[in-house]
């Protein structure tokens, strides 16, 4: 076949470009590993020796990691006076470590991608899975930044308000259970909103566990607790709420996982089943953020859900239709789209 030369030249540019950002992340992980991005916006604007002097580091490496910042339009650069800056919005983005926007700690997710490769090309040929702990601490930590910063943002605000009834009983006081619960961010999150409730985070990842642990003792709540056990297997009843942040599609029997919720709600409880955001078919999901989540997909929730028992393998843009057609199977009667932003679908499902 012909080449077009228009055509590979564009393409070719939009490599160099997607190179460019692969390179650029190490980046990101440097300028929030050693407080860059934090001491430029504290600053308003630096030079790259002021900089190197606010952080304890080496002026020649802050000049070249400045120019590359710049390049990738990660910082401004005013060439008048040789000094750098962040805008509102980049600071919103790599220097407000708490803040709704904050994406710096995914990149620590991404790093993880590059790490574990050798690992999940591995099972590519053997068509084994690889379980969630097998992957390298640098995910867990990650995940915990990225989505919390998600959570932060719309948790209290927007997703648990669009469930019928749940802020009220929840302000009242109800027994919650977050499965999958990672860190913990989002149990602490609930906890901290909603002192009258009682939350259980259950993760059967032990590390996850311990870090969710760590950070509740810091928080100084005393209505959470948390335990290493596997979905399909956490204790109790009577669950006003039981809630799965990002994780469903990442268990090997998703559908067995929904029998166990369905066996421990109350019969006036919900499910709130929260998934990255996909449309049913593939031509739905080809733009950036299906890039995004099919390639987490690729490296992590599909190797993880192969891993396990059954090894459905939903993967992370399942949509809602197969989703829908797990839930019911387990006897649930209701389920709906009860919200969704711009990463995410919120589903509500009732016995």
């Amino acid at each position: 076949m012909a080449v077009d030369e228009a055509k590979l030249n564009a393409f070719l540019g939009k490599m160099i470009g997607d190179m460019g950002a692969a390179a650029s992340g190490a980046l990101v992980l440097i300028g929030d590993r050693l407080g860059l991005y934090q001491a430029i916006r504290d600053a308003g604007s630096v030079t790259s020796g002021q900089l190197a002097e606010r952080t304890g580091t080496s002026e020649r490496y802050v000049r070249e990691w400045l120019a590359a910042q710049a390049a990738s339009g990660y910082v401004e650069y005013d060439s008048a006076t040789a000094t750098f800056s962040l805008s509102p919005e980049q600071a919103a983005v790599f220097a407000d470590l708490e803040g709704p926007h904050f994406l710096a700690g995914g990149y620590y997710a991404v790093a993880s991608l590059y790490k574990d490769e050798p690992t999940v090309s591995a099972a590519f040929r053997s068509g084994e899975g690889v379980g969630w702990h097998e992957h390298s601490e640098c995910l867990f930590r990650g995940t915990e930044r990225m989505f919390g910063s998600v959570y932060r943002a719309f948790l209290i605000d927007v997703w648990i308000p669009a469930l019928a009834g749940l802020k009220e009983k929840l302000e009242r006081g109800i027994k919650v259970a977050d499965v999958g619960c990672g860190h913990g961010i989002s149990t602490l999150l609930m906890a901290r909103a909603f002192p009258h409730s009682t939350f259980f985070g259950f993760d059967y990842h032990e590390g996850s566990i311990a870090r969710a642990e760590k950070l509740a003792a810091a928080s100084g709540l005393r209505n959470l607790e948390y335990r290493v056990v596997k979905a399909k297997e956490f204790p109790g009843e009577g669950y006003g709420l039981v809630a799965y942040f990002d994780c469903l599609h990442d268990m090997g029997d998703p559908a067995g996982a929904a029998r166990h919720v369905r066996k421990t709600l109350l019969p006036d409880g919900a499910w709130m089943i929260v998934e990255p955001l996909a449309g049913d078919r593939l031509d739905d999901n080809l733009h950036p953020v299906g890039r995004l989540f099919y390639s987490f997909s690729t490296m992590v929730c599909t190797p993880a859900s192969l891993s396990q028992e059954v090894g459905l393998g939903l993967g992370a843009q399942a949509g809602e239709a197969r989703l829908r057609e797990v839930v019911t199977s387990a006897g649930f009667t209701r389920f709906r789209r009860a919200t969704q932003t711009p990463t995410n679908m919120v589903f509500e499902a009732r016995p």
